[in-house]
């Protein structure tokens, strides 16, 4: 299970329609509604900075978030849209939807790599590149795994760890259908650049033979 669901503070919003909207934003408010499950749904106002703040950070229409609203029990939602101004690309009003424990939803998983200290090929000098740091998974609301491992103790240079080498939380499953790359370790870089040299090398002697042997 996630260790810490992030939570998001709302109030009721009272009135209905566009002027209580337009006064919400006058407030420094962004108007929203919650849907979903079974309950009617709740109109809701989110401190614009709040709200903000949260969409520069990223992944917030992929982000799992503990609703509270004073008065209400805590209800775990996802978004499904952020209306903005056309103009200046603001946030406006906000849809989110309840999730039964149930209820299956797309969330980007982190990835945590497990043993680097003993890969044949980091001993070797070689480095290891996450490719993909966060999956995209088909998780259930009730079971979201805090992250997914990927063991990469057996990998030599220039091996590639795909998510099909990955065991999966149960329930889960890439959003992806093809077995993409998660990580691999390459070669260093002076070691590359010497491994090209050698590949284009010349041997003097061997020319100094062709050069004696056309002049005769």
């Amino acid at each position: 299970m996630a260790g810490e669901i992030p939570d998001l503070h709302a109030t009721v919003r009272t009135g209905t329609g566009k002027g209580a909207a337009r006064q919400a934003r006058r407030d420094g408010q962004v108007p929203g509604i919650v849907f979903g499950g079974d309950t009617d749904p709740l109109a809701i106002n989110i401190p614009f900075n709040v709200l903000f703040k949260k969409l520069k950070e990223g992944r917030f229409k992929a982000t799992l978030f503990n609703l509270k609203i004073d008065g209400h029990d805590d209800v775990r939602v996802i978004c499904r849209d952020v209306q903005r101004d056309v103009v200046k690309d603001l946030p406006t009003h906000l849809d989110l939807m309840r999730l039964r424990r149930k209820t299956k939803i797309a969330l980007f998983i982190p990835v945590e790599f497990a043993g680097e200290d003993v890969a044949p090929g980091i001993k070797k000098g070689g480095v290891l590149t996450a490719v993909r740091p966060e999956v995209e998974l088909t998780v259930t609301a009730g079971e979201i795994p805090e992250s997914i491992i990927a063991d990469v103790s057996g990998m030599e240079i220039g091996d590639t760890l795909t998510i099909s080498d990955i065991t999966l939380p149960a329930g889960s499953k890439p959003t992806i259908d093809r077995d993409f790359v998660i990580a691999n370790i390459q070669a260093p870089s002076g070691l590359a650049a010497s491994s090209d040299d050698e590949d284009g090398e010349v041997d003097p002697e061997a020319v100094e033979t062709t050069s004696q042997g056309g002049d005769e």
